[in-house]
């Protein structure tokens, strides 16, 4: 039950279920729902949803949280959506219909459109003006590959028939009844269309890739007005006020407001943020640069490293491999072992990211022995998850200058005690894990409630408490040891999609 109060319902709709989280004015979750959705692979390397799924668990799970909390629609001053960056949703303007299967951020279907951008040398140009990878990862090749193979679909969309969006935009879209097609900087700021430095699109960056600037969103700010929710949907107009990628909206909801400061979340991937303030500070070494939420205080931007596969790689150990039957028994399984028994885990099932940008790298485990059981596989895959977050924040130590003194982590998978533990220890640094866990949601709440004017209606000082801190237990020997023998085992993943025969 709510207590009394303002209420700001956080819509997170994420790589494999859609939530609702339902926030009070000390901004503590009141209640939650969740809904999976299914994950469409028709080829390796290829992800796909189908985007009125994403819509109708969203709708689902916010119909759900009110009745959970047994509140009315009215007891919600705004709503606020934080999303799966990247992935891209084209819909018909006129029916509200998806025109293609949305292309999820993982997909690696467009790496074709990448390499002949690059071989036309265009890749410095992009990247100076977006901070971005020319990578699959990003929007703009996702809409390129659309626009390419399905028939019609660019000539529809010079003709303004078909709206393109990411998640944000395609949820906003279907909540107002297709009355408002807009994003936020942090969302806008991932597509390769986007001057970060600006706070624009580009119209060189959209002659480059061929896509129409008529098909992209109104950019506002992130918190800020998006229209109001059809009566129909919850039993009464509630406003949206609030809009933030789900890495940015973790970060506001961790308070990473100042530079230096450094957040992990640990999803469907992992993704590091570290705030650099005013300055949007290029990467010599792998990080991306992206905007931060627009919250009126002028445009601030992270270097960012984005790991691909972090919490998937528990999923597959349930779904592929069957060695366990729900993710919560993988530290179970893992603490059963004192180590992976020589046992290295590369999760490189969608290529890699940060720092290697290698769409060609492929899942790699090595060191098997006749003395390998499910429980060294386990730990082996916990420990690619810190392994990964660990190069990244090399990356950021060499291209700010400033060495991490503590890591802020939320996500789901932190609450895997052993991860956090195996991370601080990889790390050297404590690992502080907050009170709510759910911060990307809570972020999206604050932003909401900061749109809609009464961004003090929300105590953050009990959300943002930290509920334990895992100090490194390992010396830096045992250490070093152990980021060589990974870095070697990603070595031999590099690439390895090259010397496997085309797939039909």
């Amino acid at each position: 039950m709510a207590g009394s109060g303002p209420l700001f319902l956080a819509l997170d709709q994420g790589t494999t279920s859609s939530r609702a989280i339902l926030f009070d004015a000390a901004g503590l979750p009141v209640a939650t729902a969740q809904q999976e959705f299914r994950q469409i692979t028709p080829t390796p390397g290829v992800v796909e949803h189908d985007a009125n799924e994403i819509w109708s668990s969203q709708l689902a799970t916010a119909r759900q949280v009110l009745t959970q909390a047994a509140v009315g629609p009215e007891a919600v001053s705004a709503i606020g959506i934080t999303n799966q960056r990247e992935t891209t949703v084209l819909w018909d303007r006129a029916t509200g219909e998806p025109v293609a299967p949305a292309i999820v951020w993982q997909s690696r279907i467009s790496e074709p459109v990448c390499q002949r951008m690059r071989e036309a040398g265009h890749e410095e140009e992009i990247r100076s003006l977006t901070g971005l990878r020319l990578d699959p990862y990003f929007s703009a090749t996702k809409i390129v590959h659309l626009l390419e193979t399905t028939e019609g679909l660019a000539e529809r969309c010079r003709r303004g028939e078909v709206l393109f969006g990411t998640v944000d935009s395609w949820l906003v879209w279907k909540f107002t009844g297709g009355r408002v097609h807009a994003t936020d900087p942090s969302n806008a700021g991932r597509t390769l269309l986007y001057d970060i430095r600006e706070g624009r699109w580009s119209e060189r960056l959209c002659d480059l890739f061929g896509v129409p600037m008529e098909i992209l969103p109104e950019v506002r700010p992130s918190a800020g007005h998006f229209g109001a929710t059809t009566a129909d949907l919850l039993g009464r107009e509630v406003p949206i006020c609030g809009i933030a990628g789900d890495q940015q909206a973790a970060a506001y909801g961790q308070g990473c407001l100042q530079p230096g400061e450094a957040k992990n979340t640990y999803g469907t991937g992992a993704f590091l943020l570290f705030s650099t303030g005013d300055d949007a500070i290029g990467s010599q070494h792998g990080l991306l640069t992206t905007p931060a939420a627009d919250d009126g205080n002028g445009r601030k931007y992270f270097l960012e490293g984005a790991i691909f596969i972090a919490g998937a790689i528990v999923s597959w150990l349930r779904d592929g491999l069957g060695i366990i039957n729900q993710a919560s028994e993988v530290e179970t399984l893992a603490a059963s072992v004192p180590d992976s028994g020589g046992v290295v885990l590369v999760p490189a099932l969608a290529g890699l990211g940060t720092p290697h940008w290698d769409p060609h790298a492929r899942g790699l485990i090595i060191g098997l022995t006749r003395g390998t059981t499910s429980a060294h596989i386990a730990r082996a895959a916990l420990e690619s998850i810190a392994l990964q977050v660990a190069d990244v924040v090399e990356c950021m130590r060499q291209d700010s200058g400033i060495a991490l003194d503590r890591l802020r982590v939320d996500g789901g998978a932190t609450s895997n005690d052993l991860l956090m533990q195996m991370q601080a220890d990889i790390l050297g640094v404590p690992v502080e894990r907050p009170r709510v866990l759910e911060t990307t949601a809570l972020g999206a709440a604050l932003l909401a409630a900061r749109g809609a004017g009464c961004d003090d209606a929300i105590d953050t000082s009990l959300a943002r408490q930290t509920e334990r801190v895992f100090e490194p237990s390992i010396d830096a020997a045992a250490r070093e040891r152990m980021l060589g023998v990974w870095r070697e085992a990603v070595g031999r993943s590099r690439g390895w999609a090259t010397h496997l025969p085309p797939q039909s």
